[in-house]
C-alpha cells in the first residue's frame, strides 16, 4: 500500500464512488474545499492504484485537528486507518505540531480503540455533537 498527499486528481478519481464506497458525510465539494485550503492537508491510501482511504488534518499555529479518517467500506478491518493515522502523526511531527486533537462518536468503538492504541487521551465529551443527537469524545495526543 502507498500513502501519499491527496491531490484534486485523486478526488476526481473518487468522485463517483465517494458516497457509495466511503461514508456519506464527506461530500465531493467539501473535500475539494478542504484540498484548496492552505491550512489543511490530506493523505490517501492506494492499493494497486485504487484509492482505499483518506485522512486529513487542519492546522492552526502549532496545533492540528484531525478532520477525518475514512476507509473504503470493503477495505475496513485491514489496518488502513492505522496507517493513515500514522502518516498524519508523522506529518504533524515534521510540522512541529504540539498536539493533534479529534472528536469521535462515542459509539465508534473501533476508532476509539485505534486512537487509544496511538496514545490519544480522552479529554471529555461534546454533547449532541453529531446530528444534534449523538455525543462525541474529545481526544488529544500531545507527544507527537
Amino acid at each position: 500500500m502507498e500513502i501519499t498527499e491527496m491531490t484534486l486528481d485523486d478526488l476526481e478519481m473518487m468522485q463517483d464512488t465517494l458516497y457509495s464506497d466511503f461514508d456519506n458525510f464527506w461530500s465531493y465539494n467539501l473535500l475539494k474545499q478542504e484540498l484548496q485550503n492552505e491550512n489543511t492537508t490530506y493523505v490517501i491510501a492506494k492499493e494497486n492504484s485504487e484509492v482505499v482511504g483518506f485522512a486529513g488534518i487542519s492546522v492552526c499555529l502549532d496545533e492540528a485537528t484531525l478532520n477525518n479518517i475514512v476507509v473504503k467500506k470493503s477495505y475496513r478491518g485491514r489496518g488502513i486507518g492505522g496507517e493513515l493515522l500514522e502518516a498524519l502523526l508523522e506529518l504533524c511531527a515534521d510540522m512541529n505540531m504540539k498536539s493533534l486533537t479529534l472528536e469521535v462518536n462515542v459509539s465508534n468503538t473501533p476508532a476509539i480503540k485505534l486512537y487509544e492504541k496511538f496514545g490519544f487521551k480522552n479529554l471529555g465529551i461534546r454533547k449532541k455533537y453529531y446530528n444534534n443527537s449523538q455525543d462525541a469524545i474529545i481526544m488529544t495526543k500531545y507527544d507527537i
